[in-house]
Parts: C-alpha cells; sequence; structure tokens
C-alpha cells in the first residue's frame, strides 16, 4: 500500500477528457449499506447531463471526522449511501446550458474546481436569512440517501455529479489538492465561525479542540491578528502542533479546571478570554469554556455535530457576565470562496500540506477509514 500524498496533484494535462482519454460509460461507488460492515465498490452508469449540470472527476478527497462517526455509528446516516464531503475535482464534462462558477465566470472542462458541501436553493426563506444550510431544500454532498439512477453524489467515488444552483469556485493554482480538500468542509466552516466572530485583531482567542477544525482556527485567530491564541486539546501531540499554526500557547485540556482557569488567567493578564472557540463537542469542555470566558465574552459552539449529554450551565452567569453565545453549523458559499483567499495567502507560512498523512485509492477505502478510525491521524487521502 502507497501511503504517500505525493500522487495528489497531476499535472492538470492528465485529467482533461481527450480522445485519448475519453469519459467512460460507467463509473465507481463506495457504498455504505450496513453500519459496522466494510463499503462495497460498486459500478454505475456515469449520468447524462442536463441544463448546466457539472460532472467532477474526483482527485482527492479526505476522510472527516463526520465521516467516520456516520461510517461507525457514532451519528445518524442514510443508508445506503455515499460518504465523503471534503472533495475537489477536474471538470469532465459539462451540461448543454454551460455552467459559471459562483462568481458568474464560465466554467471550462479541465477546470479545477471545489464546491459548497451544502446544496442550497438561494431563494427560500432560510436562504434569504443568510442561512442557506438550513435550506427548506437542503441537499448535502455525502449525507444522501444512495439514488441509483445517479448514485455520484458524494466524495467516496470516481466521479461526483453537481446538480443546477451548486456554488462551484475555482481553485487557486498555487494551492496544492491536500490543502483545499478540506476547505469545503472545516476550512469554511472556521470561516464561518470567524464571521461570527468579526473583528479579531488584539483580543485573546482561546480554541477547545486541536482537531482539523481547531487547526485551521488557530491560523485563522494568528493571521487575523487576535492576542493571545490559547489552545486546548487533551492528546499533548496535537497540543504541540498547534503552536506551528499560531498558538502562543497550548494548555492540556487533562489538567484540572482550577488549573486551566488559573494557566488562563496569567496569560491573558487576569481578564478571561474575549472569544471561545469549542470544536470538541464534548459537554465537559463547553461547561469549561463558559468558565473561561471575560466579562462580554462570546462563546462559539462548533463542534457538537453529534448525540452527547445535556450541557449543565448557569444562565445567571450569562447574564450577569453580558456573556454572548452563538452556534455555527456548516456555512454559506461566501465562506468558502474566504476559505479558499485563506489558503492561498497563508498555506506556506502554516503548514496544512503536512495534516494529510497518508494516501489511498478508492479501491483501498475500507483500509482508509479503518486507519482513520484507529489510528486518528488529522486527514487521510482517498486519491483518483
Amino acid at each position: 500500500m502507497n501511503n504517500s500524498i505525493e500522487s495528489t496533484d497531476p499535472p492538470l494535462s492528465e485529467s482533461v477528457p481527450t480522445s485519448a482519454n475519453p469519459i467512460p460509460d460507467h463509473a465507481r461507488v463506495a457504498v455504505l449499506q450496513q453500519i459496522g460492515k466494510p463499503m462495497a465498490i460498486q459500478s454505475y452508469p456515469l449520468p447524462r447531463l442536463q441544463g448546466s449540470e457539472v460532472l467532477v472527476r474526483i482527485r482527492c478527497a479526505t476522510i472527516c471526522g463526520s465521516d467516520l462517526h456516520s461510517c461507525f455509528g457514532r451519528r445518524p446516516t442514510p443508508l445506503p449511501g455515499v460518504l465523503g464531503h471534503e472533495m475537489l475535482g477536474q471538470i469532465a464534462d459539462i451540461g448543454p446550458a454551460g455552467a459559471a462558477d459562483y462568481e458568474g465566470s464560465s466554467l471550462q472542462v479541465g477546470d479545477r474546481v471545489t464546491w459548497s458541501m451544502v446544496w442550497s436553493c438561494g431563494r427560500c426563506d432560510f436562504c434569504r436569512q443568510g442561512l442557506r444550510p438550513k435550506c427548506l431544500e437542503l441537499k448535502k454532498f455525502g449525507h444522501q440517501t444512495l439514488d441509483p439512477a445517479n448514485p455520484f453524489f458524494g466524495a467516496m467515488a470516481d466521479y461526483c455529479w453537481l446538480p443546477e444552483r451548486t456554488a462551484i469556485f475555482r481553485i487557486p493554482s498555487e494551492v496544492p489538492d491536500r490543502v483545499v480538500s478540506p476547505a469545503n468542509c472545516a476550512t469554511a466552516t472556521v470561516a464561518a465561525i470567524f464571521r461570527q466572530i468579526g473583528e479579531c485583531r488584539g483580543r485573546s482567542v482561546v480554541i477547545q479542540g486541536a482537531g482539523m477544525l481547531g487547526l485551521v482556527a488557530t491560523a485563522m485567530a494568528a493571521a487575523g491578528g487576535a492576542g493571545p491564541v490559547i489552545a486546548i486539546d487533551p492528546d499533548p501531540r496535537r497540543s504541540e502542533r498547534t503552536l506551528q499554526f499560531g498558538a502562543t500557547q497550548a494548555i492540556n485540556a487533562t489538567s484540572n479546571v482550577e488549573e486551566i482557569q488559573a494557566q488562563l488567567q496569567r496569560l491573558t493578564d487576569g481578564r478571561g478570554a474575549d472569544i471561545v472557540i469549542e470544536l470538541s463537542g464534548q459537554p465537559a469542555a463547553i461547561e469549561l469554556g463558559i468558565e473561561l470566558l471575560a466579562i462580554g465574552g462570546h462563546y462559539i459552539l462548533a463542534g457538537s455535530t453529534f448525540p452527547s449529554r445535556a450541557v449543565q450551565l448557569s444562565a445567571e452567569q450569562i447574564v450577569r457576565r453580558w456573556l454572548r453565545i452563538s452556534g455555527v453549523y456548516n456555512y454559506n458559499p461566501e465562506d468558502l470562496r474566504q476559505a479558499l483567499v485563506f489558503l492561498a495567502a497563508h498555506h506556506q507560512r502554516f503548514p496544512f500540506a503536512d495534516l494529510v498523512s497518508g494516501s489511498y485509492p478508492l479501491e483501498q477505502v475500507n483500509e482508509a477509514f479503518t486507519h482513520a478510525e484507529n489510528e486518528r491521524p488529522i486527514r487521510v487521502a482517498i486519491v483518483g
């Protein structure tokens, strides 16, 4: 098995369909049919495109933590289904009406693109309120029940079908596949978090959880001029890694609450944190995070995407200390745009490329998921 990630960035010309490299009649998808059972590689006819639909050949798809939760039964998922929503690829075909990216520029066969994992109509009440992840016609790549008539709606496949009104973005040429692949989940979600926060320059930021989202949040806070930027995680290796992404201090989450609070008070001149971003989803972490806030502080929760026990909070303290609590789940297309802008500007400053620690071909998708579940690297890639 080749676990090198270097193969994820072939020259663009290798992927452009030509008479010598035509689009096949059939392609493969990895179907999750039952929790606890291996995914089955199945072949289906590729769709005939209508209107402005787009067909993308997957170049790189990374396994998100939510994919693992779905695959191993820790969160509900439609079955049978095709997992995967962190992905990018090259346009293989475009419907007869032509297609444009989210900026309105015409797309061409061969363009390297990513797209919002959240498909939204853009017209319903929720979309008009800026809550496109709650669209009344919502579809989510990698989260739908398999449609045998067109199963290409997830990343664990050779191709992905993009319906009309998908928010598609060209990828800056200087940003490698392995850096961009998590953008349409982790990086865009963090961009949505910072859109909620607003200006963070000179403000103290605590980030709870040092997985992919936590590392991105650390980098965005540092790049935005926040300070100090403090990361909290129970894994010493992950905590240490945050220092490479702009954290000024890493705190071990297994320390007792009083010790964590004392460290934070020292680091913030006795004020507490202006902003706390919670990305672990653990109830105990949430209860701690509220205690770490300064008066007038802002608490943003984005990690609670799986069932857990109820959280105990003091409403009196929230009121007396003028605290603000926000929830962020997924993102709007503009957040994906900002994620790509951020990666283009900062992917060489922060070692995002190192976070994808292995690559597997589609036929070894079960080995990839097992490795990701057992070893818990930040990301593993399926490459085409």
